[in-house]
């Protein structure tokens, strides 16, 4: 993986880590996500299932690196996406996306969707 962003979060790495794999709460904090469906409704290893982006495209995606409660990497229609690493503090937790080297102008996106991530995670949020 090339580029990366984070943000320190002072609440749960467990629902932050929930935020991250539960597909129906993809869309309240990825700028760039309005939906998504795979089996059981959370991502595990080698999960298949398809993202809807914000313009109406479903596109099919496939969990390529997985590790329970700490980071999962992903294709989306074959070309590598974002991972996602949670990193438990005495604090809380810190939550990181990293981008493919070729695209580094997402990390914006990226910044965006941890702002609200943090902010659902001292909500309270749960699936």
């Amino acid at each position: 993986m090339g580029p990366s962003v984070s943000r320190e979060i002072a609440g749960p790495a467990a629902t932050a880590w929930d935020l991250l794999t539960h597909v129906a709460a993809w869309p309240a904090w990825g700028p760039t996500v309005a939906g998504g469906s795979v089996p059981g409704g959370v991502v595990g290893p080698g999960a298949r299932g398809t993202v809807r982006t914000a313009v109406g495209v479903s596109l099919p995606f496939e969990v390529t690196r997985f590790e329970a409660g700490r980071m999962w990497a992903w294709s989306v229609a074959g070309v590598p996406a974002t991972d996602h690493h949670v990193r438990p503090t005495d604090d809380g937790c810190v939550v990181t996306f990293g981008v493919p080297w070729w695209a580094p102008g997402y990390l914006v996106v990226c910044a965006l969707a941890l702002r609200r991530i943090e902010r659902m995670t001292l909500e309270g949020w749960s699936p």
